[in-house]
């Protein structure tokens, strides 16, 4: 009897240990698999000796998964059999179905769901915490694993895929504006921080002629016109620096810069007619609208300069840009005492907005937090008659985006107001393509 007992309490004790093995394995895979590699990374720079352990097993995923499989499916395999055999001398054949129940249940709770839900819970605290015990593990067992490493690879190799390359389908930009996205929908990122990192992420996206004010909406001074005159148009303008043109507007001569015409003014003492006003003026830099919003911000560092006016191919001026429209785009509309504060966008009582065709629509999804594309056109006018096909009348309305567009106000050729509802998610649901989607109200 007291071989029987010692029997049964070694067994115990086997199994005991077996399973604490099985959530070790099962929990330290799971938490090194959702551990942040920016998190790991920045401990590792502040010297913390365990994330830099867990960092060189991350180096190696394949060798560090293959030596938890081993370690896990040994020990659990290893409990069972041992379990099996001492309950089959106790209870003879039934004891392979009491082990088969028993064993099924702890492996489930006690080494698989438990370990990995803690794991999961907190996986960068549990990944410290387990990184010397992972790595003398993942030593210990090395070279098994090295040799299923080779033996997956070999048998993978014929079906083209190939492992150990770990290209992501996302860019890192994508990754990262994903991570914010979703830090933002739990909580952990205000909207406005959202905002700001996705403008910075979009400056190598967007293109200049996507924020230049357009030529239509420019304030630029007639050179040929009385020094009195341009002073005062100046001194008017909420600008520092007014393009100059001769002849037609798009014959930009220079920009003149208000500081240099007040001091020219303060030398001439006050007497504006004697002023040379072009030969005060900067010469002007023309850059392509195509050139990406990143080169421009570079390029007014170097240069030193925050205007510039955009050419198309053909180098007729389609518009300007600033440094601070550039600005905008990262930290959001940035106004001074100056500033004359025409946002385009009124909110109204019903849950509609009224939009200026003209407002961009990359600062209408920011103002109302929408995501409504802006990769075919640029203003909402230009949306709308981009999936309208056509430069709708006043009245009509289209259903898209999930969204209600209709025109309110027209001018010529131009849509200068629209109203934009947010549809129900059941009229969403219910909606057709955009053709089928056309009303007049």
């Amino acid at each position: 009897m007291d071989d029987t007992h010692i029997d049964l309490w070694f067994a115990a004790s086997i199994v005991v240990i077996s399973l604490l093995l099985s959530a070790f394995f099962a929990g330290a895979e799971t938490a090194f698999t959702a551990a942040s590699r920016a998190r790991m990374h920045a401990l590792e720079q502040a010297g913390d000796p365990r994330a830099a352990i867990v960092n060189r097993i991350l180096a190696i995923r394949e060798r560090f998964i293959g030596a938890m499989l081993i370690g896990y499916n040994i020990v659990a395999i290893g409990a069972s059999a041992f379990t099996t055999s001492v309950l089959t001398a106790l209870f003879g054949k039934s004891g392979v179905i009491y082990a088969t129940v028993g064993m099924s249940v702890l492996v489930i709770v006690f080494a698989e769901v438990l370990p990995k839900t803690l794991a999961i819970s907190k996986p960068d605290q549990a990944a410290l915490i387990t990184a010397r015990p992972v790595a003398f593990a993942v030593a210990v067992m090395g070279p098994l694993a090295l040799a299923i490493e080779q033996l997956v690879r070999l048998m993978l190799k014929p079906f083209g895929v190939t492992i150990g390359e770990h290209q992501s389908i996302l860019t890192a930009a994508e990754e990262l504006r994903g991570q914010v996205a979703l830090m933002h929908r739990e909580g952990g990122v205000a909207k406005a921080e959202r905002d700001m990192l996705g403008g910075l992420l979009d400056l190598s996206d967007l293109s200049v002629s996507d924020v230049m004010v357009h030529r239509t909406k420019m304030r630029a001074i007639d050179a040929d016109q009385p020094s009195e005159d341009i002073v005062r148009a100046v001194l008017s303008s909420p600008y520092t620096r007014m393009p100059l043109w001769r002849g037609t507007p798009e014959n930009i001569v220079g920009v003149l810069h208000a500081k240099d015409l007040l001091r020219a003014l303060d030398a001439a003492g006050g007497d504006a007619s004697g002023l040379k006003v072009e030969a005060l003026a900067l010469e002007t830099w023309f850059v392509p609208g195509t050139t990406s919003l990143r080169a421009q911000l570079k390029a007014f560092l170097t240069k030193k300069t925050h205007f510039a006016l955009v050419v198309d191919e053909y180098g007729e001026v389609m518009g300007l840009v600033t440094l601070e429209d550039i600005l905008e785009e990262i930290v959001g509309e940035i106004a001074d005492e100056h500033d004359v504060t025409v946002t385009g966008v009124r909110l109204q009582g019903d849950g509609s907005v009224n939009v200026d065709g003209g407002v961009p629509i990359r600062d209408l999804n920011r103002a109302m937090d929408w995501n409504l594309p802006d990769d075919e056109a640029t203003t909402i006018a230009g949306l709308v008659i981009h999936e309208a096909r056509t430069i709708p009348d006043q009245g009509t309305a289209f259903n898209f985006h999930g969204f209600r567009f209709q025109v309110l106000r027209k001018a010529k050729n131009r849509i200068t107001t629209l109203r934009i509802t947010p549809l129900t998610a059941t009229a969403v649901q219910a909606s057709t393509p955009p053709e089928a989607q056309r009303s007049v109200g």
